[in-house]
C-alpha cells in the first residue's frame, strides 16, 4: 500500500513538473525587442534634401573657401614681403660689420702712430718749435688728428647702434615671417576642408543632377542680375574706360575660360583676386593681391561712376572680387570647378566698388 502511494506521489510530481515546463504559448509575455531594432524602427528617415538646399551649401562652402583663400593670399604677401625684409636686413648686417671692422682698423692705426710718437698726436712735436710758423701748422695737425678720430669713434658707435637696430628688426620680421606661415598653413587646412566638403556633396549627384544643379546656379544669378538691372542701377552708367582700364580690360577678358584654382595668379589659371591683381599689374598699375585688400585700399567709387576696369567686390567679408566690363557685366574668376568667365555685375550681392587708376 505504501509503495503504491509513493508510486502514485513521484507519477504526480512529475505531471506536475513537465506541466510547469512545457511552452504556455497562449499565455507567454511577448519578448521585448532589443534596443537597435526598436531605434531602427522608431527612428525617422532624415527628408531628402533638394536639388536647391544642396546648390545652396555646395554655394556656401564654396563662399567660405573664398574667404579662406583671400587669408592665404594676404598671409602670403606678407610672407613675401617679410621674407624681402629679412634679406635686405641680412645685408645691412653683413655691411655693418664690415664698416666696423673698418673703423677698429682706423682706430687701431691712429693708436699705434701716438704710441710711435710717444703718445704725442701727429704734428705735436711742431707745437714745441720756437718758430711762429710751425707752431701753427703744429696747432691746426692736432685739431685735424683730434677730429678724425672723434670722427673715427663716432662712426663706429653709430655703425654699431644702426647693427643692433638692424638684427633687433631682422629677429622681429622673422617672427612675423614664421607667425604667417602659420596663418597661411591654417588659412589651407580650411580652404581644402571646404572645397573637400562641397566636391563630396557634388559627387552624390547623379550626371542629369549635376547638370540641373548647374542650371540651378545660373537662374540664381539671373534672377539677382533682373532684380538688380530692374532697381535702376545702370541708368547713368555710361562712362568710357580709361587708357589703363582698357589695357586691363583686354587683360582679364583674354583669360576667358581658364581654371579657377585658389591661390593661383596665373598665366595658366586664376582665383577671383588673382585675376584682377594681375591685368591691372598688365595695365601698368600694380594694385593689392586680394580682394579684401583691394577693397580697404583702393578708392571707392559710386555704383552711378562705374566704368570698365573697376572692381566690384562683393560680399559682406569682401571675400570675391569681378572686373566691370560695360552693359552691365563682369569678367571674374567663379569657384574651384569653374572656369573664368563673363557674368551679370548683379549677380551676386555687391558690398561696392573699387577703382584702381584714380
Amino acid at each position: 500500500m505504501n509503495r503504491r502511494h509513493c508510486a502514485a506521489a513521484a507519477i504526480t510530481l512529475v505531471c506536475a513538473l513537465t506541466a510547469l515546463t512545457a511552452p504556455v504559448q497562449a499565455f507567454a509575455a511577448p519578448a521585448p525587442p532589443s534596443p537597435s531594432v526598436t531605434q531602427h524602427r522608431s527612428a525617422p528617415k532624415a527628408p531628402k534634401k533638394t536639388l536647391e538646399e544642396v546648390r545652396e551649401e555646395i554655394d556656401a562652402l564654396y563662399r567660405k573657401a573664398g574667404a579662406a583663400t583671400d587669408a592665404y593670399n594676404l598671409a602670403e604677401e606678407k610672407a613675401k614681403k617679410q621674407s624681402g625684409e629679412i634679406v635686405r636686413l641680412a645685408r645691412a648686417i653683413v655691411q655693418g660689420q664690415a664698416k666696423i671692422a673698418e673703423l677698429k682698423a682706423q682706430a687701431g692705426a691712429q693708436a699705434r702712430e701716438q704710441y710711435r710718437t710717444g703718445g704725442l698726436p701727429p704734428g705735436a712735436q711742431f707745437m714745441l718749435s720756437d718758430d711762429p710758423q710751425l707752431f701753427l701748422d703744429g696747432v691746426n695737425r692736432v685739431r685735424e688728428g683730434q677730429q678724425a678720430a672723434q670722427g673715427v669713434l663716432g662712426e663706429l658707435t653709430r655703425t654699431q647702434q644702426d647693427l643692433e637696430t638692424y638684427t633687433q628688426d631682422a629677429s622681429t620680421n622673422w617672427e612675423k615671417l614664421e607667425a604667417g606661415r602659420l596663418e597661411q598653413a591654417e588659412a589651407k587646412k580650411k580652404i581644402n576642408a571646404q572645397i573637400a566638403a562641397a566636391k563630396k556633396l557634388e559627387s552624390r549627384l547623379k550626371k542629369e543632377e549635376r547638370a540641373r544643379l548647374l542650371k540651378l546656379e545660373q537662374e540664381a544669378q539671373y534672377k539677382l542680375q533682373t532684380a538688380w538691372l530692374s532697381s535702376g542701377a545702370l541708368k547713368d552708367i555710361n562712362r568710357e574706360a580709361s587708357a589703363s582700364g582698357k589695357k586691363a580690360v583686354a587683360f582679364a577678358t583674354a583669360q576667358i575660360g581658364k581654371p579657377y584654382v585658389w591661390g593661383a595668379e596665373g598665366p595658366k589659371s586664376y582665383d577671383c583676386s588673382g585675376l584682377t591683381s594681375q591685368a591691372w599689374a598688365a595695365a601698368g598699375r600694380p594694385i593689392p593681391r586680394t580682394s579684401q585688400e583691394q577693397w580697404r585700399l583702393l578708392q571707392h567709387i559710386d555704383i552711378k561712376d562705374m566704368r570698365p576696369g573697376d572692381l566690384i567686390i562683393y560680399f559682406g567679408d569682401a571675400s570675391h572680387v569681378g572686373m566691370y566690363i560695360g552693359d552691365g557685366a563682369i569678367v571674374h574668376a567663379p569657384r574651384p570647378g569653374r572656369n573664368v568667365t563673363l557674368a551679370g555685375a548683379g549677380s551676386m550681392q555687391i558690398l561696392g566698388v573699387v577703382r584702381p587708376d584714380k
